[in-house]
């Protein structure tokens, strides 16, 4: 009889124990010796046996160490059996961890990961240390003479915990017991087993449940941690983005407003690029450049010019005189279609000069208007003593108007100043010129169309309001003491002399425009005015499309207890609106 040096069998022949070992070894089909546990490989039989039948394992080896010693074993044979016993238990023990690691993947789910084969490592670890301290408990410690006697503690279930005294009842507990667990050893033990609530995992006992859950803890507080830097780290640079585009917008914003600003400066003569006189000369040189003035002509005007913004009378070189009087003689003589017509009184035509020309239309309107009020004794006593003012000399006279406190918040919109710009002036500061001349004039404020496809009907019905209401008789000409007026609107500002009412009841506005050069005007004092000539002062309501108007109405003279109201209540400007 041939015995199987490995676990033990007994055959009949050596072909039998060749075929024993091939089948049951090289194969991997291990029995184990004291249960009969089998289909597993070395690794997982030396854990089986370390775990189930590690006493009795402990006892044999014991045994057979003092069988040795009693027995007189010869030391050839001993060298043999320990160097033999040393081979086997060395593979084994090398083998027992990654047995182990394997066994404990089989009940991992299918996305188990490093934390599990850790944790088992570490518990394989803590097992080794466990077996390491009992075999130190359980080993020789007492000698007497040549024999060992061999201390343990009783045998205890691998998979329930219970007790018994000896080995073999512990044997044929866990046969009778856990017969069923020798193949899948975690399922249906006595002792309640415990699944992990993060993973599914099923454990023995609740302190390895523990440590594998605090594993899970710690794994998933670590990648809450990385997440949180993570988050952390793209608020910060979605904030640094956020920031740098507000930047950049509040820059292009701001860069946007400063082009606006200083294109409405420009327009509106604040750009600090000096005024009247400076022009004037600047486009005299151009003249003189292209060829179309002489050298001569250019020192004469420069001279002329010199002189009248010393003594700040115009020097009439724009101004020209007779048109309401020619006006009159044709309304008389021809002008079939018109079934009245109301003239103002004589008014002078002022046009724009090289030295204010794209600026100065509010100047040369409020010279038009100042023409009619000096030729009106009605208004002696207010403007005794003054000639038609050059624009720098109307300029100092605003300036002097604010300083006397009228208009304070216009003059704040304008530097509190005028004299050396080209700023523009509309109907408020003629209104606050006026004033300060003891002029009484209103303003009304035509904010919105009040007609189809954007006209004013409202305001030519105004202004024949204002000229019909001296009307006697039924003339077809009526020369009125009515003052022109002043009429502004966005970009441009024109004087109203007239208006007429044509036989078919459609009304059109005389309008004296400083933009119109003085040699069109002229046309108008020829003895025979051709009605073509009328076109450029002629305006019906389609002409006046513009979506506000305002206009300054002189209504007669300011007594000085007048002014003073007056310039009480322009700290806070209102106007007539109408509708």
């Amino acid at each position: 009889m041939l015995s199987c040096d490995i676990c033990g069998e007994t055959v009949t022949s050596e072909s039998d124990m060749k075929a024993h070992v091939i089948i049951v070894h090289m194969e991997n089909e291990v029995i184990c010796p004291f249960c009969k546990l089998s289909g597993v490989n070395y690794d997982e039989m030396y854990f089986h046996i370390e775990t189930a039948h590690f006493e009795q394992n402990t006892l044999e080896r014991n045994f057979e160490r003092i069988n040795t010693i009693q027995y007189g074993t010869s030391e050839s044979e001993k060298d043999n059996t320990v160097q033999h016993r040393t081979e086997v238990n060395s593979s084994i023990h090398s083998a027992c961890a990654s047995n182990h690691l394997k066994n404990s993947a089989q009940s991992l789910p299918k996305d188990s990961t490093l934390k599990h084969e850790t944790f088992y490592a570490e518990n394989f670890t803590e097992s080794r240390k466990f077996l390491k301290s009992k075999e130190e408990q359980s080993g020789l410690t007492k000698r007497k003479g040549s024999i060992y006697e061999t201390m343990y503690s009783p045998p205890e279930c691998p998979f329930c915990g219970k007790i018994e005294k000896y080995s073999q009842d512990m044997e044929t507990h866990v046969k009778t017991k856990h017969a069923n667990l020798l193949d899948n050893p975690l399922e249906d033990c006595d002792q309640p087993l415990y699944d992990c609530p993060m993973c599914g995992l099923i454990c023995a006992n609740y302190h390895i449940l523990q440590e594998h859950v605090d594993l899970h803890l710690e794994e998933s507080s670590f990648r809450q941690g990385m997440d949180r830097v993570q988050c952390s780290s793209d608020r910060e640079l979605a904030h640094q983005l956020q920031e740098e585009e507000d930047r950049k917008r509040k820059s292009e914003e701001s860069r946007q407003e400063g082009e606006e600003f200083q294109k409405l400066q420009r327009q509106y003569g604040l750009d600090n690029s000096g005024g009247y006189k400076q022009q004037q000369l600047r486009n005299m040189e151009i003249e003189v450049n292209r060829g179309r003035m002489h050298p001569s002509e250019f020192h004469r005007r420069k001279a002329d010019m010199m002189e009248s913004l010393a003594i700040g009378i115009d020097d009439g070189k724009t101004k020209t005189s007779g048109i309401m009087e020619a006006l009159h003689r044709y309304y008389q003589n021809a002008a079939t279609d018109v079934r009245h017509v109301w003239l103002s009184t004589v008014v002078d035509h002022f046009h724009s000069s090289l030295g204010d020309k794209g600026w100065g239309c509010g100047y040369r309107n409020f010279q038009m208007l100042l023409s009619s009020l000096l030729q009106n004794d009605a208004y002696d006593d207010c403007l005794k003593g003054m000639s038609i003012p050059c624009i720098p000399k109307i300029q100092s006279m605003i300036e002097d108007a604010w300083k006397e406190g009228f208009d304070p918040q216009g003059a704040s919109q304008l530097n509190n100043r005028l004299q050396g710009t080209k700023a523009w002036i509309g109907a408020c500061e003629v209104y606050t010129l006026l004033t300060s001349l003891r002029i009484k004039c209103h303003i009304v404020d035509f904010h919105k169309s009040t007609g189809p496809l954007g006209t004013h009907p409202r305001l030519f019905e105004w202004i024949l309001n204002y000229y019909s209401s001296e009307r006697e008789g039924n003339p077809k000409v009526v020369c009125t003491s009515k003052p022109p007026i002043y009429l502004q609107h966005q970009g441009h500002s024109r004087t109203v002399v007239g208006i007429e009412e044509r036989k078919n009841r459609t009304l059109w506005l005389l309008i004296f425009d400083p933009g119109c050069p003085s040699r069109e005007m002229q046309k108008l004092l020829k003895q025979d005015i051709e009605a073509s000539s009328l076109k450029q002062l002629r305006k019906s309501m389609g002409n006046l499309k513009h979506k506000q108007y305002q206009i300054v109405a002189v209504e007669g003279a300011l007594s000085p207890e007048e002014k003073v109201a007056r310039r009480q209540a322009s700290q806070v400007f209102t106007a007539e609106k109408i509708p």
